[in-house]
């Protein structure tokens, strides 16, 4: 297994918003360093969790920022670069490098369906433009096209600074592919918390997690178990886990994990239009999980 650049908890970093739906900035700061505090090594901002298609450029640049400072240099900070359209994302990922972040992140274009070429020649783009490690997003079910494991593994060996690949595409096979083709360093992510046992037995190396909003020691315990191969340790974790990952993703992310965190005593705010707050039955479920794992505040 190789040695994680960024760590092997990476959070995918939900965004909070005021009531009126507008960018909290000092919650988003607060956020991070309660994360970090609870064994999260890395930051994604504004990802899918993060709300990403809807902030606008300048408020992801105010974003960004405000991470930086509120971590000043203790953990990396990853910033999600990548959009549907190369030239916009090349263009935003230059000025997001820019702020001093420690990598960006870029999704598969979505909505417009690009063959695997096509893809090849995206990524390529957004890597050659800039100078900090860039990380591949493969997430199909929500970007429609699959990022094939041929297409990562030739983006991986021409381009040095294509570091990773956040695999969410829950295909076994395909990451067990990259995996055993990847050259030396280049790293597998899990994209889904409920994966991310079995893609370490396969040789990934962490998760981008959303869980660990409200798991995290739970999470940074798993992965260190596995990674030293008390497997059994790392098993009855993820077991225990299991129901709270399932609930996460009951309905859109990232809907139930800002509910999950009122519900620990941590209000983001609610989610922005298109997404809405989670129904009261689910809520009631995701309260019953939270309880039967002791996540919740006596």
């Amino acid at each position: 297994m190789t040695e994680p650049r960024f760590g092997r908890l990476l959070t995918a970093m939900v965004t909070p918003f005021t009531a009126e739906g507008e960018l909290d900035l000092p919650r988003a700061q607060e956020l991070a360093l309660r994360l970090l505090d609870q064994g999260t090594e890395a930051l994604v901002v504004c990802g899918t969790t993060g709300e990403s298609p809807t902030v606008y450029y300048d408020d992801k640049m105010r974003l960004f920022e405000a991470v930086l400072e509120a971590v000043d240099g203790s953990a990396p900070v990853i910033a999600n670069a990548g959009d549907n359209c190369t030239d916009d994302s090349v263009a935003f990922a230059r000025k997001v490098v820019g702020l001093g972040v420690d990598g960006v992140m870029a999704v598969v274009p979505y909505y417009n369906k690009p063959p695997q070429e096509g893809l090849y020649r995206h990524f390529g783009a957004i890597a050659s433009a800039v100078d900090v490690p860039v990380i591949l997003y493969n997430i199909p079910g929500r970007s429609v096209v699959n990022l094939e494991a041929s297409t990562t593994l030739r983006l991986a060996a021409d381009f040095e600074n294509i570091v990773a690949v956040k695999e969410a595409s829950s295909n076994l096979t395909q990451i067990a592919a990259i995996i055993d083709g990847a050259p030396h360093g280049f790293e597998v992510l899990s994209g889904n918390d409920e994966d991310t046992l079995p893609m370490m037995g396969l040789g990934a190396t962490g998760v981008i997690s959303v869980a660990s909003h409200v798991a995290g020691p739970q999470l940074a315990e798993m992965l260190s178990a596995q990674a030293t191969g008390d497997h059994t340790r790392a098993l009855k974790t993820h077991l225990g886990l299991m129901p709270l990952f399932k609930a996460l993703f009951m309905t859109a992310n990232p809907i139930m994990v800002k509910k999950a965190l009122e519900l620990v005593g941590f209000p983001v705010g609610e989610c922005r239009l298109p997404l809405i707050p989670a129904a009261p039955e689910q809520t009631a479920e995701m309260s019953r999980i939270l309880g039967h794992l002791g996540l919740l505040n006596d």
